[in-house]
């Protein structure tokens, strides 16, 4: 599990599924910073597992600061499926 900053908005939410360092990523949480007083262009910071992590997500085993954190621009995401089952 790791946060992973967006920089834009490549049109994911909740429960997307991207392909990320190789291999098939949830994201389980996201927060959009940046629109009122941040920069040009929103950021999305999202946690990111794989699905055999989402027990440990939800249950909060973990402590969110000592995440790896990286960074990517939102057209350089590979987007799988850009939303949860609930849009459907």
């Amino acid at each position: 599990m790791q946060k992973l900053i967006v920089h834009g908005d490549p049109g994911i939410r909740k429960e997307a599924i991207i392909n990320y360092g190789g291999e098939e990523m949830v994201v389980f949480g996201l927060q959009r910073q940046g629109d009122w007083h941040g920069p040009d262009e929103p950021q999305l910071w999202c946690t990111i597992g794989t699905e055999a992590e989402r027990e440990t997500f939800e249950k909060r085993n973990y402590v969110p600061h000592w995440l790896d954190v990286e960074t990517i621009d939102a057209e350089a995401l590979d987007i799988v499926k850009a939303k949860g089952d609930l849009a459907v």
